[in-house]
């Protein structure tokens, strides 16, 4: 495979497996992943008792990656980032999973659907969105950015738009999409990657409608001084759970997934594994840091046995994606 589809694959990989991994433990805190799965290292279905997964099956996605794929497949028809597509789009996968009577998807999404289903326009729709739904779908528009800070800031502004247009989501947005095109460009030292993520944050903080929030420069750097100085993994991770942490705000989850990639020195299964484990909103965490590693390590690196879970279970063709985003970005 060519390396750049192989790092294009990767990183939806990433997104796919690290929300399969995820989906079991998400919305639990650490005590209680350890006590009910010791470890989480392969695809696990969800308890039946789980708050919001049960009924599902080993290597099953949730919204996570399905949004991704929703941006992927405006950004594919239109050969670009489109506010309006997105929106539509993302309409569109809400109707067909029927979220809009659910607490499946996040409260930012959901209230920013419902006011353009409602005839709001997306430029109004997303002024107040500030939770993590800006970054877990980020991939496609990071691999679209293709490591330029311009086209990366446009492009995730315009992605954010309809659902999170403030200023501290498109923040965090585009570190990570930038993480992703850097790691596609070829830059593999962790610490220049996290150098892109904090210059991209303090960028993004000057688009979109202005909102309140922790800063997550400031929470970057946290993240990583706790990763540093932490005398074990395992410390860091609960250090980074109760310290950072790992719930659906903004500001807590992209500092968070960027101390896992650090932790895990970007390996993609290493990466998920973390996050899978850490506690919180799991199944986001590893799907977000998933696509970093997944851009880092690309596609060769997931088991062959985990992609034909993902794609079968999911019924998911990962090659058509990575080939049309390939196309995109290398016959503009």
């Amino acid at each position: 495979m060519h390396k750049l589809k192989n790092k294009i694959k990767g990183c939806l990989l990433g997104v796919a497996a690290g929300d399969a991994l995820g989906m079991p433990s998400s919305m639990m805190g650490p005590d209680e992943i350890e006590r009910r799965f010791g470890e989480i290292r392969q695809f696990l279905p969800a308890p039946e008792d789980h708050l919001l997964h049960r009924g599902m099956v080993a290597g099953e996605i949730t919204d996570d990656t399905q949004q991704t794929l929703a941006i992927a497949d405006s950004i594919i028809e239109e050969g670009r980032v489109d506010a309006r597509s997105i929106a539509q789009h993302l309409i569109r996968w809400g109707e067909e999973y029927g979220i809009f009577n659910t607490n499946i998807a996040g409260p930012s999404t959901l209230r920013a659907l419902n006011m353009i289903r409602n005839g709001r326009s997306p430029e109004e729709s997303g002024n107040v969105g500030d939770t993590n739904g800006a970054c877990m779908r980020i991939a496609a528009v990071g691999i679209y950015g293709y490591g330029d800070l311009q086209r990366t800031l446009d492009s995730v502004e315009k992605a954010c738009k309809a659902t999170h247009n403030t200023n501290i989501a498109i923040a965090g947005a585009s570190a990570v999409a930038i993480v992703i095109g850097k790691a596609l460009q070829g830059e593999k030292d962790i610490d220049v990657l996290i150098a892109s993520a904090l210059e991209a944050a303090a960028l993004g903080m000057l688009r979109g409608n202005i909102w309140y929030g922790a800063s997550i420069e400031k929470r970057i750097r946290l993240a990583m001084e706790i990763v540093e100085k932490a005398p074990d993994r395992k410390s860091a991770m609960r250090d980074i759970y109760d310290y950072v942490g790992a719930g659906v705000q903004i500001s807590e989850t992209v500092p968070t997934c960027l101390a896992v990639l650090k932790m895990a020195n970007g390996d993609p299964l290493e990466t998920i594994r973390i996050a899978a484990n850490l506690g919180g909103d799991c199944d986001t965490i590893a799907a977000i840091s998933g696509s970093m590693a997944g851009a880092l390590g690309g596609a060769k690196l997931f088991p062959d046995s985990w992609i034909r879970t993902l794609e079968n279970v999911n019924n998911i063709n990962f090659d058509h994606y990575c080939d049309q985003l390939y196309k995109i970005i290398t016959e503009e």
